[in-house]
């Protein structure tokens, strides 16, 4: 009978073991999460984290460029000629970031962790084309100091034109 319940406490000790040993994996396996973005239009808001980021690291220009093209899925409506707001980390703020519509850069570096853009008529008509119902935007963490050509991180959203 001692040797029955030995044996039974041992099993117990080597599944309760395998069991931490289990959650402490999942654990590890876990990612850490990644500085924010926001932006903002009138009283809406989409949050987000990085659609590529490697922990702060450089992950180059053509991963920056290839990821800002990706769609993002969050989704924000912008009347025409509205306050676009973004909002970044304080640590994306440190190294940089500047705004890219659909894969291509259009604003210079910014070294805040809010910018406003007044009054910006993201839908307006294009040479005689019909004003577009959708656009990418990406926030891309970039430092473009003098002596560095660093690219961080790319948060991806999609605004969608309130007005067509």
């Amino acid at each position: 009978m001692t040797t029955l319940q030995s044996v039974v406490r041992r099993r117990r000790a080597v599944a309760v073991a395998g069991a931490v040993s289990a959650g402490l994996l999942v654990l590890s396996a876990c990612d850490k999460p990644t500085p924010r973005v926001t932006v903002t239009v009138g009283r809406d808001s989409v949050s987000t984290e990085a659609a590529c980021y490697d922990d702060g690291n450089d992950i180059g220009r053509a991963k920056a460029t290839k990821c800002a093209l990706k769609k993002g899925d969050n989704t924000i409506k912008v009347p025409q000629s509205e306050t676009l707001r973004i909002g970044v980390d304080p640590e994306v703020a440190d190294t940089g970031w500047a705004l890219w519509i659909n894969g291509t850069q259009v604003t210079s570096v910014y070294k805040k962790t809010y910018y406003s853009f007044q009054g910006v008529d993201l839908f307006a008509d294009q040479q005689g084309q019909a004003a577009p119902k959708t656009l990418y935007i990406s926030v891309v963490e970039q430092n473009k100091a003098a002596e560095s050509d660093e690219f961080k991180g790319v948060w991806n959203f999609k605004l969608e034109n309130a007005d067509a």
